[in-house]
């Protein structure tokens, strides 16, 4: 449609020509002989009639052509943007250890754009461009092949040029493209944290940070723009070379009645319809460029090949949920060791503890359990299958995950409390709720279950956020379910009726509890206490006390009997 649209619109030179042979020639003019008439006024009737079919049809398929091609970008746009956010799901935590959120976003959202952008106009305008430069150039031919030569003249020298300058170009749009993901990062971090910023009162200084991330952007954004801009007059002066050609040669041809009057208009017009919309392929480069470093970007984040790759085997069912680590050794990249030859069993249908000091590995476990990381060396299973063995919907649909990092999505209560099991029933909604003392205040809030809770649950306090966490677990029914400090933001009331409720969720199902507070775990069947990476004591809380070792120390401290040194 763009070619069809591009046809039309040289049209009017022609016919503007062809009005000119009539004034011109009278009688001998091209359109009389074509329709057999002497009279002008006919054959400007006939030109007229012409016209507006020319220009009703170039406007008819300028629609159509402007539609498909955004229809086109839209589509596009959507397919990368969600390839692009697929494939981010698909890589391991290691990956977002070393990646910040806001340069992601910049990929997902600013980049993803960028080449919605040039699809939306630029590409539209290069097919427009070579069916112009072929069409007119079709005319040109067979007026008059030397003033071809003449007005083409200066396009190889537009095309390549333009190709060299937009070059130089490159560095300056990749330098955008990474000051974009500055920026977005610092804005993204510094709206996550707005209740420290005011706390701290550092509103001056974080509007400055932003500020100096701000002005970065402008700057290099600042050099992009210098380049560009000068590159459309540049390709002025040849397409002023080529005018003039043809103006000259053309009009002293049709002085000498070598050339008609007529043709030498269609000439005249057609030079201007060949080379200047040739100043618009600046802004189609600029936008290609744009484009080109939004997509390497793109390509770049794709060809990110995730470390840990699902497995093939399901856990066969019914699952037990008997789990067992084995001379497990991990490490977060090329630092020190954070579990050293760990070995831990948890027998199906038993609640566990892993106590210790903050640092001692106990959260890493759960993340090596969950295949959030790969285990360095050993082996965790289900079980007695490997967990790198096991496909993903398998291993983590047999565990409910409460993380120490509350984590609420943007919607209502009963879209968070769904989200890992949307097929659940009211009743199975209400029925986690109330075992973890979480009905109560639902049921208080002002649409009870469909009250929203805002961005991460900032509308709810911590300890119900925390609650809510606990019920979305309950709700899956999982056969292990893995507590990473669940009751660390609640106070000690609601503290103690989590732990009568986690006794009833605990009955009949595997359940490792991760905690600082012994408390909370000393009703346990096992408790381990690890320290630097290993365990180092393992039994009830009454044996571990009898020991008189680490654990029976921390207790002490949490208790009230010591005073930690």
């Amino acid at each position: 449609m763009s070619v069809v649209n591009k046809a039309f619109d040289v049209a009017p030179e022609l016919l503007i020509g062809a009005a000119v042979d009539v004034v011109v020639n009278e009688k001998q003019s091209f359109i009389g002989r074509l329709i057999g008439s002497n009279d002008r006024f006919s054959q400007l009737t006939f030109l007229a009639v012409i016209t507006v079919l020319a220009w009703v049809c170039e406007s008819i398929s300028d629609y159509v052509a402007h539609l498909s091609w955004r229809n086109l970008a839209q589509n596009i746009e959507h397919e990368t943007r969600m390839e692009a956010y697929a494939h981010i799901q698909s890589l391991e935590m290691s990956y977002f250890d070393d990646q910040s959120s806001g340069g992601l976003m910049a990929i997902l959202n600013d980049d993803v754009n960028q080449l919605e952008r040039f699809l939306d106009v630029g590409a539209h305008e290069i097919v427009l461009t070579a069916a112009n430069v072929v069409m007119v150039g079709a005319v040109f031919a067979v007026i008059s092949p030397q003033l071809t030569l003449l007005a083409f003249l200066p396009i190889p020298v537009i095309v390549i040029g333009s190709l060299r300058y937009q070059r130089r170009l490159e560095p300056h749009y990749a330098a955008v493209r990474d000051a974009a993901g500055r920026i977005a990062d610092t804005l993204t971090n510094s709206l996550g944290g707005v209740a420290t910023i005011k706390a701290f009162n550092g509103e001056a200084r974080d509007i400055e940070r932003v500020a100096d991330e701000s002005n970065h952007y402008r700057s290099v954004n600042r050099d992009a723009i210098r380049l560009s801009s000068a590159f459309i007059p540049l390709i002025r002066m040849a397409i002023l070379a080529g005018f003039t050609m043809t103006l000259l040669i053309g009009g002293r041809a049709a002085i000498r009645g070598d050339l008609d009057v007529g043709l030498f208009s269609v000439l005249v017009y057609m030079t201007q319809r060949l080379l200047w919309p040739l100043t618009r392929l600046g802004e189609t480069l600029d936008l290609y460029q744009r484009a080109m470093a939004s997509s390497r970007r793109i390509f770049g984040l794709l060809e990110t090949e995730p470390e840990i790759a699902p497995g093939t085997a399901a856990l066969p069912t019914p699952v037990s949920g008997a789990v067992r680590f084995d001379d497990v050794r991990f490490c977060y990249g090329d630092g020190p060791e954070v579990l050293k030859g760990l070995t831990l069993d948890v027998p199906a249908g038993e609640t566990h503890a892993i106590v210790g000091s903050t640092g001692s590995g106990k959260s890493t476990v759960v993340k090596l359990l969950l295949r959030l990381y790969e285990a360095t060396e050993g082996t965790v299973s289900i079980d007695g299958h490997p967990v790198e063995t096991l496909t993903f919907e398998s291993l983590r649909g047999a565990t409910g995950f409460v993380a120490q990092d509350v984590f609420l999505f943007h919607g209502t209560v009963r879209e968070n409390l769904l989200y890992g099991r949307p097929d659940a029933s009211d009743e199975d909604v209400r029925h986690a709720a109330e075992l973890a003392e979480a009905s109560g205040f639902i049921e208080a809030l002002p649409q009870g279950y469909d009250t929203l809770v805002g961005e991460r649950g900032m509308k709810l306090s911590g300890g119900q956020r925390q609650r809510l966490t606990i019920a979305r677990a309950i709700v899956r029914d999982p056969r292990i379910l893995i507590l990473d400090e669940a009751t660390s933001a609640v106070d000690n009331e609601t503290e103690a009726a989590i732990q009568r409720s986690l006794k009833k969720v605990a009955a009949g199902r595997t359940t490792i509890v991760i905690a600082h507070r012994l408390s909370t775990v000393r009703h346990a069947h096992r408790i381990h206490v690890m320290e630097a990476g290993a365990i180092v004591e393992s039994g009830t809380h009454e044996e571990l006390l009898a020991i008189g070792g680490l654990y029976a120390a921390l207790w002490r401290v949490q208790t009230g009997e010591a005073v930690p040194a």
